[in-house]
């Protein structure tokens, strides 16, 4: 798009990725057209634009990533690949006119809250400034790829690779190859991978769980039945729905309750040893600690690349990384030629929920009031002292369960928050601290029932435990939180029409 940065809108999003996507379509829908959405990226689709190593596919059925309002029944598979999923992004940007609406290449870096003109001042990288009345975090929390704390891990001379930002003009035909990590890029990845390198070495800190994944091609005439026939593509989203909620909200949220994940635990254990033929390897492989205590993967061939006879698994640990070689603990030197770093992203770490830095009333930094808070918002949407600024899954937000339904949620819950200003003429939407409090006091009194707070659980290394020892995960069902979107009380805000003093240029 071609539009002046100085322009003043009534709403920003930050992010082109899904949850930037859904809000846009949630605003037009209610008739909000003054918006702009920026990216950092040059095209949209978020995790699934940065995304692209091989083997990189969704890991939870095709039929539940989709929003309700645009279900796709041509899914190529029950688990898409990610090259379909940018497609289905694209697709749903041009369907909803969205792209007039989006500037590319443009990275946030502050937003400060202006009181006396009661709107948001947002700086990009390059110096450019926005105005914006309300503004929508988007930024995800899947963006920002973790390089591993190993030392030397720069000085590597050969070819090195992040899974969350692939360069796919590298060959790894006939190479030593070693993979740091083995959580949900690296299960996907370590398969392709062995197939083409010369010796792949895994590099392992902690196991995860493996468990078989129901994915096949679906024929052209699956396809045709689902969009034909009536009904069909409902009764299979929600089937997959089902599948997906069962497998961790309700595994990992209610373990004390309903004890599902024992025995799901129990089965993964006996696939897994039945899949790894070498004694010690299957050992190392099998986690010890209990199921959903982090995000189990799904993969068919994952398991069984260890019986390749050019794959090993390292678990001694790692020393340093040199010019040509990772060193473990065991002092031996493993010569390798490329390096790939399957180390995820910086999830629950300050400064990347969200990406830019955010001063709210009184030049008061979100960061700073978190890390002395503790990381909490209102339904996962907003947090008092930061007006007229609301985030897609915030802590707290987001329970494990389909995207795409608690995406279209909490855009329910700003749009309800966005109609009430608008028909109260209100330009200062907050969230009263009294009900944030409410929340958040709610939530932590749930957590109980929690499969986290299990003693199995204090090796897993997880990642959804922030630096404050919580897990800002939604402890509730999908479909509680998709009621309250739409029945929480409108009164827990603060909506007042404040003077304005808007300054020169």
């Amino acid at each position: 798009m071609d539009r002046k940065s100085d322009r003043h809108y009534e709403i920003i999003i930050i992010g082109a990725g899904f949850s930037g996507i859904g809000s846009g379509i949630s605003l037009m829908k209610a008739g909000f057209t003054d918006f702009l959405m920026v990216d950092d990226a040059d095209g949209v689709g978020g995790t699934w634009h940065w995304n692209t190593y091989p083997g990189v596919a969704v890991d939870i059925p095709s039929y539940s990533y989709q929003f309700s309002y645009e279900m796709r029944s041509s899914w190529s598979r029950t688990y898409a690949h990610g090259n379909e999923l940018k497609a289905y992004a694209e697709r749903c940007v041009e369907k909803y006119g969205l792209r007039d609406h989006i500037r590319f290449n443009t990275t946030i870096t502050e937003a400060c809250f202006d009181e006396n003109a009661t709107r948001w001042r947002l700086i990009s990288a390059n110096g450019e400034e926005f105005t914006a009345r309300f503004v929508i975090n988007c930024s995800g929390v899947l963006s920002r790829p973790k390089w591993p704390e190993i030392k030397g891990v720069r000085d590597f001379a050969g070819v090195t690779l992040h899974t969350a930002r692939w360069d796919n003009t590298k060959d790894l035909s006939g190479k030593r190859v070693a993979v740091i990590g083995t959580g949900a890029s690296a299960v996907q990845l370590i398969p392709e991978v062995a197939k083409k390198a010369e010796s792949l070495t895994v590099f392992q800190r902690t196991p995860i769980y493996c468990l078989p994944k129901p994915d096949f091609p679906i024929p052209t005439w699956g396809g045709r039945l689902l969009h034909f026939l009536p009904g069909a593509q409902l009764v299979t989203r929600t089937a997959s729905q089902a599948f997906v909620e069962i497998t961790f909200p309700i595994a990992a949220h209610f373990h004390t309750v309903i004890p599902f994940a024992d025995v799901m635990e129990s089965a993964a254990r006996r696939y897994m040893r039945r899949e790894v033929h070498d004694p010690t390897t299957r050992e190392q492989l099998i986690p010890r600690y209990s199921l959903g205590c982090k995000r189990p993967s799904f993969h068919n061939s994952y398991l069984a690349t260890y019986n390749r006879s050019n794959v090993s698994l390292e678990t001694s640990g790692i020393t340093h990384i040199d010019h040509a070689s990772v060193n473990t603990r065991d002092g031996k030197a493993h010569p390798i030629d490329v390096l790939i770093l399957a180390t995820g992203f910086k999830v629950m770490e300050s400064g990347n929920m969200p990406t830019y830095v955010l001063k709210g009333r009184g030049g008061l930094e979100q960061a700073t009031w978190w890390d002395e808070h503790r990381l909490q918002a209102f339904e996962g949407v907003s947090v008092p002292g930061f007006p007229n600024h609301f985030n897609i899954f915030g802590p707290y937000g987001y329970n494990g369960s389909s995207y795409f339904t608690l995406i279209e949620a909490q855009s329910r819950h700003i749009v309800r928050c966005l109609r009430r200003a608008r028909a109260l003429g209100a330009n200062c939407v907050e969230v009263k601290k009294e009900a944030n409090d409410r929340y958040f006091a709610e939530v932590l009194r749930r957590r109980h029932r929690q499969v986290f707070w299990q003693p199995s659980c204090s090796n897993a290394n997880s990642y959804y435990f922030d630096r404050h020892g919580d897990v800002p995960l939604r402890p509730s069902t999908t479909l509680e939180t998709y009621w309250r979107s739409r029945t929480f009380r409108l009164s827990d805000y603060r909506f007042e029409n404040r003077p304005e003093e808007v300054r020169p240029r």
